[in-house]
């Protein structure tokens, strides 16, 4: 009985950076567990390979290519749906430098992608979402990606610290506002993962050493474990969960 508030048949769910990495599992994960997909990426290749996997699913799925800072064009793309019952607001970056060698531009890029763009496309998204009809019934989902970076402070990831912190603001002023119409609204918040953004800062082997050393479990995340995450909270097995963030971090925070 329980196991059927995981099916998301008959949804339809937004990706953003869903060409590679989190993304990419996050989109083929929804997929699995039913739902179709509107998948955005700045890469047609990448967008074509997951469509393909998408739609061995039997689902559905439209792609876009598209930066999402660029917020004529996303919301161009928003508009045009029919509906939208979940958004994984996936797309972000990170530039390491230490605090007080911070270039201007890599923190206004930034805040650009990782803050701007990720409230843009929510607060469209959610406009979209409010005009169902029945949306207080069926509800609707927001996911953040955020990181255990929105939680702790690390070395040279100040900035990166200052949008993922702002992201989890955002993410519980949102849930507040949006609750009377049934959308829930939360973080998902990963340690490290291999993935193609992470995999350059890990071979700095003193690097990647200490960061399993601040991981109780003792290893970095799988992409499958954070799409798990981003699923569980997209689907109505979450439907009293709304304001939090599901921290993916093997330990990280407990210290």
């Amino acid at each position: 009985m329980y196991l059927k508030n995981y099916n998301l048949k008959n949804k339809t769910a937004i990706v953003t950076g869903a060409g590679k990495g989190l993304g990419r599992a996050c989109a083929i994960g929804l997929a699995e567990a039913g739902a179709n997909l509107i998948i955005i990426s700045r890469t047609k290749k990448d967008l074509d390979e997951v469509s393909k996997k998408i739609k061995k699913f039997k689902s559905k799925c439209k792609s876009y290519v598209c930066d999402i800072t660029n917020y004529n064009e996303i919301k161009e793309i928003v508009n045009k749906q029919p509906k939208i019952d979940i958004l994984i607001n996936n797309a972000g970056n990170n530039i390491p430098e230490h605090f007080t060698k911070v270039k201007k531009s890599d923190m206004e890029y930034l805040v650009r992608i990782n803050t701007m763009a990720t409230f843009n496309l929510a607060q469209l998204c959610a406009l979209k979402m409010i005009k169902s009809k029945n949306r207080k019934k069926i509800g609707g989902s927001i996911v953040n990606m955020s990181s255990q970076m929105g939680h702790v402070g690390g070395p040279i990831r100040s900035v990166y610290n200052m949008t993922k912190f702002g992201l989890e603001g955002l993410t519980k002023g949102m849930s507040l506002d949006l609750a009377k119409y049934n959308i829930r609204v939360n973080t998902v918040c990963p340690t490290f993962v291999v993935t193609p953004m992470t995999k350059n800062f890990l071979k700095d082997k003193k690097f990647k050493r200490d960061m399993l050393n601040n991981i109780p479990l003792g290893r970095f995340a799988e992409l499958s474990e954070v799409a798990s995450a981003a699923v569980f909270l997209a689907s109505d097995a979450a439907s009293m969960i709304t304001g939090t963030s599901l921290l993916v971090d093997g330990g990280w925070t407990a210290r």
